[in-house]
């Protein structure tokens, strides 16, 4: 997995105003993103892996000349929980093809979701989501080992993806299964007021530290946006434009700064990913001004060393 020297930003897919300037093709998405300031982009194949070899092969040249790091959504269709042994050939078939895609373009991590907690409850579909997850390292041992295999924190309640449930994905491979904190997901699974102080954020990190190690905290991949939640969690995604769900980005642009994180933060936001990857940007780096804190190196004063273990995550 790529490590930077500092956060890097960017969108995940393609916003409005890519293609209100003219855009066509997301060959050109690498570009578009150098020319915004931002340093990062991920690749949705949110509905299957349908692009030309053609077009993969030239988003990863041009992500390589303007130095953008690279990430790739897997299906939605994967259902790790699913005990069907068709459904696990067909969530083969989607990781091989997200793997492969994934190396064309150069990217590091493909993003997966476990699916639903079942009709069963969340233990079986627990047991059944490990299992067809080991599975399937088994079955990948040996294509695209490069290219980590990300678990993402989910927003519905009836979804697997509280973070101590990807995290124990992590443990069954940790050298090639990482985690992807969607900090907007966790905000709306616990219905609102997750993170509203430095702490809050702080101990994602911690748990991420203490689980895994401290490497995988303070390069961690990570989504954020404003998402409207109701009783059952998630239930769309906003713009920067919200102010009643949140989450709020400034205490995780002061943590950042402070511990001197390096993290990749995909911005979700609903059209306006670009734009606001670029306000979270500008906060984080207005942060590091203030105290001349260099990134990758931690302030002693501000050392991530699990003050918040016991928070619900």
């Amino acid at each position: 997995m790529f490590r930077s020297d500092h956060p890097l930003f960017g969108p995940g897919g393609n916003c409005r105003r890519f293609a209100a300037e003219g855009h066509r093709s997301s060959a050109d998405a690498p570009a578009f993103v150098a020319e915004n300031g931002l340093g990062a982009y991920e690749y949705e194949c949110v509905k299957g892996v349908q692009a030309s070899e053609d077009l993969l092969t030239r988003l990863g040249e041009n992500a390589r000349r303007h130095g953008i790091s690279l990430s790739l959504h897997a299906p939605y269709y994967i259902s790790l929980s699913n005990p069907d042994p068709e459904m696990q050939k067909k969530n083969l078939s989607y990781l091989l093809s997200s793997l492969q895609a994934a190396e064309r373009i150069g990217a590091d991590t493909i993003v997966v979701h476990c699916g639903s907690a079942g009709l069963h409850g969340r233990d079986e579909a627990m047991r059944h989501s490990l299992n067809n997850l080991a599975f399937l390292l088994e079955q990948t041992r040996d294509v695209c080992p490069s290219v980590s295999i990300g678990m993402e924190t989910m927003g519905r309640i009836g979804q697997l993806g509280t973070l101590e449930e990807v995290l124990e994905h992590c443990l069954l491979c940790p050298e090639r299964v990482v985690p992807v904190v969607d900090f907007g997901h966790l905000n709306a699974r616990n219905r609102g007021g997750f993170f509203r102080t430095c702490g809050d954020y702080e101990a994602v990190f911690d748990a991420v530290a203490q689980k895994l190690n401290d490497e995988r905290a303070r390069y961690l991949h990570c989504h954020f946006s404003h998402i409207e939640y109701g009783k059952a969690g998630e239930i769309r995604h906003l713009t920067f434009e919200d102010t009643q769900y949140g989450p709020a980005f400034g205490p995780l642009a002061r943590v950042i700064a402070d511990n001197g994180l390096c993290p990749r933060i995909i911005c979700e936001s609903a059209g306006t990913q670009t734009d606001d990857a670029m306000q979270m940007k500008k906060e984080t780096d207005s942060y590091t001004a203030k105290e001349g804190q260099p990134y990758g190196q931690s302030n002693p004063h501000s050392e991530l060393s699990g003050q918040n273990e016991g928070k619900r995550l």
